[in-house]
């Protein structure tokens, strides 16, 4: 191959490298945006919001706070996108609501699928458990009617009048069931494994379930 033959042949190459240096520019973007949320949820949920700086997640991360400011404005910027995370690891369970007739064995499968989104994430409930005062001073109104929305759903699931009574009661109270061991009970279970936690609230759930009359 001559030498104008391989310049041509590296000449795509070339061409695409722009390309890619933007791609691993923005992989590199995303990860640090990660790590401050990552690092920034351990000290919001260690020594609360406002007795956490951005200074401090600065230098937990070991680099600059102009590098925390290129990825968020502020650090109330920092909870909320913290709070977009609880929203969007919850949201799947909660699709089911939509498009299909609940039933106990639909709202189990439900809880089950919420219980490991849950368990998955219990530092994010911690978090959200213990900067309660912070969390309602956030306001976007974008979430706030997906909050609603998801609210909504619940509200007519439990309404259902085709439902019998009793069954809509039972589906309210493993709500609560789920919600008060891995939200409500805050650092209680700390000691506990993610899997035996999770087992355990999913058999306590299946419990307030099932239907023991039959």
């Amino acid at each position: 191959m001559t030498q104008a033959d391989a310049a041509l042949a590296s000449a795509p190459d070339r061409a695409d490298q722009p390309a890619r240096d933007q791609a691993r520019s923005d992989q590199a973007g995303a990860s640090t945006r990660e790590r401050i949320l990552d690092v920034a949820l351990d000290l919001f949920t260690e020594q609360g919001f406002d007795g956490t700086s951005m200074r401090e997640i600065a230098e937990r991360l070991h680099i600059t706070k102009p590098s925390i400011y290129y990825h968020f404005a502020s650090k109330e910027e920092i909870l909320m996108a913290l709070h977009v995370r609880l929203h969007e690891f919850v949201k799947p369970a909660f699709a089911h609501l939509t498009g299909q007739p609940v039933t106990l064995e639909a709202w189990d499968s439900l809880l089950n699928e919420l219980v490991d989104q849950m368990v998955a994430q219990r530092k994010l409930f911690l978090m959200h458990e213990r900067n309660q005062a912070a969390m309602e001073k956030l306001h976007r109104k974008d979430l706030d009617t997906e909050h609603d929305d998801i609210q909504q759903r619940l509200r007519q699931a439990l309404a259902d009048p085709s439902l019998p009574l009793r069954d809509r009661v039972r589906m309210a109270c493993s709500l609560g069931t789920a919600f008060g061991a891995l939200f409500m009970a805050g650092d209680a279970f700390d000691s506990v494994s993610s899997a035996e936690l999770g087992s355990l609230v999913r058999d306590a759930v299946r419990d307030v379930v099932a239907d023991r009359s039959t």
